[in-house]
């Protein structure tokens, strides 16, 4: 069961002492009154999914171990859960008292334009009814993160080993894309032997996989299935859209209006536009493209959210990019972070996206809002609410209070947001509430080690109090006598500031220098290093960490509770990294021990409880609830990396995981697949001497859960706390974007197949050691295949290419909710 006690779940998920110490029948009213509470108390009505590693749920219900599609068996619960061997499959596997379907995937042709297709590596999802409130009717919202490896051979990072083995674009999209000079060793150099013409074209074709799709699905009632329907407002908002309005520049970028011959590669004049600080004090004053306020394209899109009058918010995330080297292409896909005192970006930076297509990095990286039912509203980033690599938006919007949002920086050592609007809601469902986004306070969340924590405003008068880089890494310091990369916190670098002689990007200061650098940050105030409130919001991340805002553990997701209003967030990753160290006080960020048990860095979940009624005070609590790592780590629950949070019709709690597809079941990508180190003695985080940002060392361990799953867990009832599998991935993807929409979740398949062969299929097999629920250690042998053909699999082509989608799970037998 729950390592937390009956006392700590019910404080946790919000109810009063005096609940505490009521009759434990009231434990189930958790969220209001019930009439039905034999219903909430029932035990669980499906089988959990049993994936490979031991869980405590297992000990106390039966699980479905799945052989194939609809094949498996249920395995009896057992004080022993240990499998000595288990085999991974390709396909979304869920509990035996539910069905998967395929509702739409990457490369689909539903749009009035035939050429026009659903772009690639599908995320987030909203669904926005026709009417306003049959659940069987409406607009499906999908965004479009980034594209990789099968897509195309030249997409960023793809392991050197895969240019002999067939892509997907081909067979999926027609056509071919470039690929550079076969003789090259690296695709590297591959890329770079591209002609302007080529290196255009195959841009192009990444930045509309970008973005999102806006597709009508229905169902003629609740027990069919969500189909796609023909709809005149179908259509793609992608990384290119007003690519036309190049058109009217002056500055070598008017001839750059398209990527290739077909219509939809002609630039339109479909530009989004800004708001706010940002759009005043640098779109429209400052920046160099010479289109002010209009902006070109939504990109790298990843979570985001839905508001009540019926629009999406998609989160720009890694919009960053750096320039391919001759042994790496690196990230190219992006524009320039990197901005100067007035918000306008340092330079173009060579061989990326941002370069190739004049997009200047300052209109990138915020939060953009898109009515998919009404074509005629032009999306907009709205930038009062900051720029930085955006995850999420969870709102709060209550008629006669300030709109209030929850934000999150998915990087190593990214920050807690919130903000408040000056004006006020009216009607939860008026339009007009999207003006509430234009003005109003950004706050970013200081933690302090007992509990509490403030949120300071983000104003060019706010004074500057960095913490030091030996106080964030205190703990790790404690029990290892170092601190991995020393600290690290990064500051806005400016001219004359800390012995530096240029102006812009940000400035290292680590446990190494702070005693030298670090006072010439301090006790100023934000206009010492920016011009305008604008500029502030454009660096927001840096500002941040400026005036003391904690540095934190990759906050993935944030969702408000939609009776309590606690604020729930999953922090994917402890690890420091290249962009910062995640406060040791407050978050696990190495593993402290040789002990095969100790605690792992692998995320949590927090809540943070405001201490105002309306959630626009200046303080709150915070709590942990669930830490990753496995569940016979001394603290640990038995997942990793939680991504994506959902709450059901009933106030549960679901969750995804985004473990890194390099360690997935303990190999890493390309064709190779090599094993990875999984020795449950490691010590610390990073391996010495490698991108920590990219192999660390830890997170090797996480190669024992399998594949990315989803998970549930109860808020009342027997198993109230446990987490509980539902459902697991196919080979190398990561689940993202759960929606429920009435007894239907609608959820994406990411990247199936990511950076591995597709054709031939290999199976591959280890031994992995993993940890018993008693803290011992064991061995699995372990089968999985090499990369993935989902779902071409189940639709007929076992050999087919993998494609990113978005599906609908749903009981066989319908009840009228999911669960």
């Amino acid at each position: 069961m729950s390592k937390l006690t009956r006392r700590q779940l019910l404080v946790f998920f919000g109810a009063s002492a005096g609940t505490v110490v009521l009759a434990p029948a009231l434990e189930n009213k958790l969220f209001g009154s019930n009439s039905n509470v034999a219903k909430a108390i029932e035990p669980l009505k499906f089988t959990p999914v049993r994936l490979p590693h031991p869980l405590p749920i297992y000990q106390q219900q039966p699980s479905f171990l799945a052989a194939g599609n609809g094949q498996g068996q249920t395995l009896n619960p057992s004080g022993d859960t240990r499998l000595t061997s288990y085999t991974v499959l390709d396909d979304v596997v869920v509990p035996p008292e539910y069905e998967r379907y395929v509702i739409v995937r990457w490369g689909d042709r539903v749009f009035s334009n035939k050429e026009d297709y659903v772009g690639f590596n599908s995320d987030y999802t909203g669904f926005i009814p026709v009417d306003g409130r049959n659940p069987n009717d409406g607009y499906l919202w999908n965004n479009h993160e980034y594209v990789s490896y099968p897509f195309a051979l030249l997409t960023p990072e793809a392991p050197n080993d895969l240019a002999p083995f067939p892509t997907a674009y081909e067979e999926v999209v027609g056509g071919s894309l470039p690929s550079g000079d076969p003789a090259l060793p690296t695709l590297a150099q591959r890329l770079a032997s591209l002609t302007p013409q080529q290196r255009r074209e195959l841009y192009g074709e990444f930045l509309y996989n970008m973005g999102g799709s806006i597709i009508r699905i229905s169902r003629q009632d609740r027990s069919g299935r969500f189909q796609v329907v023909s709809d005149p407002k179908n259509r793609r908002i992608h990384t290119l859209s007003g690519l036309g309005i190049n058109s009217e520049r002056s500055d070598g970028y008017q001839s750059v209006t398209s990527w290739g011959g077909k219509s939809y590669q002609q630039g339109d004049k479909n530009y989004l536009i800004g708001t706010g600080p940002a759009a005043r004090d640098v779109f429209e004053q400052v920046n160099s493209d010479g289109l002010g306020n209009r902006i070109i394209g939504t990109g790298h899109n990843c979570s985001g959210g839905t508001s009540p009058w019926g629009t999406i918010l998609t989160a720009e995330e890694n919009f960053q990019a750096t320039a391919p080297t001759a042994t790496s292409t690196n990230s190219f896909l992006g524009v320039t972070e990197a901005v100067r005192s007035n918000g306008t970006q340092t330079g173009y930076t060579a061989g990326t996206t941002g370069a190739e297509f004049g997009q200047v990095g300052e209109k990138y990286g915020w939060i953009t809002e898109i009515a998919p039912a009404d074509p005629n509203f032009r999306p907009r980033k709205h930038t009062a609410l900051g720029r930085f690599r955006w995850e999420n938006i969870a709102l709060r919007v209550e008629a006669g209070k300030r709109l209030v949002t929850y934000m999150g920086d998915d990087r190593r050592g990214g920050h807690t947001w919130k903000f408040v609007s000056k004006g006020i809601v009216n009607s939860p469902t008026s339009n007009e509430n999207s003006a509430l986004f234009e003005e109003g306070t950004l706050y970013v969340a200081r933690y302090n080690a007992d509990g509490t924590g403030q949120w300071i405003p983000l104003y060019l008068d706010a004074d500057t109090n960095p913490t030091p880089p030996s106080v964030l890494a205190s703990v790790e310091i404690a029990a290892l006598g170092r601190a991995t990369n020393n600290g690290l916190n990064r500051l806005p670098r400016r001219n004359g500031i800390a012995g530096q002689t240029t102006d812009g990007g940000a400035f290292n200061v680590t446990t190494a220098n702070e005693s030298t650098t670090l006072p010439d940050y301090q006790g100023k105030k934000l206009s010492a290093f920016y011009t305008s409130q604008g500029a502030v919001l454009v660096d927001a991340f840096l500002a941040a960490n400026l005036i003391g805002g904690t540095p934190t553990a990759r906050p993935e997701d944030i969702e408000v509770h939609p009776r309590t209003k606690e604020v729930f967030i999953s922090y994917t990753d402890g690890a420091p990294g290249s962009d910062g160290y995640p406060d040791s006080r407050i978050f696990v960020v190495s593993k402290y021990s040789s002990a095969v048990n100790a605690t792992q860095p692998s995320g949590s979940l927090f809540k943070i409880i405001e201490n105002s009624p309306d959630g626009t005070g200046d303080t709150f609590r915070w709590e942990r609830f669930v830490k990753g790592g496995e569940a016979g780590a001394e603290i640990g629950d038995g997942f990793a990396n939680v991504d994506n949070l959902a709450f059901d019709s009933q106030g549960n709690i679901w969750g995804v995981t985004d473990m890194s597809t390099s360690a997935h079941n303990g190999f890493n990508v390309g064709a190779a697949a090599r094993l990875t180190n999984i020795n449950h003695t490691v010590v610390g985080s990073v391996v010495e001497g490698t991108s920590s940002d990219l192999n660390v060392q830890t997170s090797d361990l996480i190669g024992v859960f399998g594949n990315n799953w989803l998970f549930f867990i109860p808020t009342s009832g027997p198993d109230a706390g446990e987490i509980i599998p539902f459902a697991y991935g196919p080979v190398r993807c990561e689940m993202t974007g759960p929606t429920f929409v009435g007894d239907t979740l609608i959820i994406s398949v990411q990247h199936p197949g990511e950076q591995c062969p597709f054709n031939p299929q290999q199976s591959l097999n280890r031994d992995i050691e993993m940890l018993n629920l008693d803290g011992t250690l064991f061995t699995q042998n372990r089968t999985v295949p090499r990369g993935s053909n989902w779902p071409s699999n189940i639709e007929g082509n076992p050999s087919g290419p993998p494609k990113p989608a978005v599906i609908g799970i749903v009981r066989k037998q319908p009840s009228g909710r999911f669960v």
